[in-house]
Parts: C-alpha cells; structure tokens; sequence
C-alpha cells in the first residue's frame, strides 16, 4: 500500500513538472509573433546589427542639405539625421524635403549608426511631445 502511495505521489510530480515546463515552451513559442507584428523595437547595443538600435530623436532643426537634417536635442547636443529616398516625412499631410527648415520641430525614426548619427525612415513635423497635449506652431515660445 506504501508502495501505491509512493508511485502515485511521483507520477502527479512528474506530471505536474511536465505540463509545467510544456506550458512554458508554448508561452515561448507565441513571443516571437509579437515581436515580428511591431518589430524589434530596442534592437541590441554593440551588435553588428546596429540598424536594429530604432530610436526616435526629437529636436529642433538647426542645418540641413539634401541629404541630412542636424538637430538640436532638449539636451543641448545635437545628432545628423541622414535622409534617403524611402524617408517619409509627414505634417499635417505628406511633406516633402524642402518642408524642412531650419527651427522647424522634429520627431525623427530611424536606426542609429556606428558613427552616431541616424539614418531615418520616418520624419514628423511639429511632432505632439510627452507631455503636452498639441504641438506648439513653429517659433512658438516655449
């Protein structure tokens, strides 16, 4: 009867442990479908795949040319936004390029570099900031 006892006691342990660590697989197994709905969003520091690193940079435009826009960080530093022909840029509508003026606000999505500076894929004009409700017209006090 002991015998029974202990049979019965290791076989719920047993399979208890399994279901258990079966239970966990199959969570782990649905992870990954979040991750390629809305992509890698954090990417990984000192990879070599640093165009993961997705970072938006939000500032106010202080230089531009044809090919990339400075902007000016609330920190004071400044980072090189390099743009391509697949950049979005967005207003109120579709924005083009030249919409791109110096002491215009920006909110800019793109993967950062090795050297710093981001190559961007999305650009918003006078983005809503953390915050505050509505974006302030360009030159606005702040």
């Amino acid at each position: 009867m002991k015998n029974t006892a202990i049979i019965t006691v290791l076989l719920l342990i047993i399979v208890g442990g399994g279901a258990f660590f079966g239970g966990m697989k199959y969570q782990q197994s649905k992870r990954p479908s979040s991750t390629r709905q809305f992509g890698n969003v954090q990417g990984t520091k000192g990879s070599q795949g640093s165009r993961q690193d997705f970072r938006p940079v939000n500032g106010e435009i202080i230089g531009s040319d044809d090919k990339s826009i400075t902007v000016k960080l609330q920190d004071g530093s400044s980072k090189i936004v390099l743009l391509s022909d697949k950049t979005e840029i967005n207003k109120a509508a579709t924005a083009t390029k030249e919409d791109l003026k110096t002491g215009e606000k920006v909110a800019v999505f793109g993967t950062e570099n090795s050297d710093g500076s981001v190559t961007t894929q999305n650009i918003q004009l006078n983005p809503i900031t953390r915050g505050s409700g509505n974006p302030q017209p360009t030159g606005a006090a702040q």
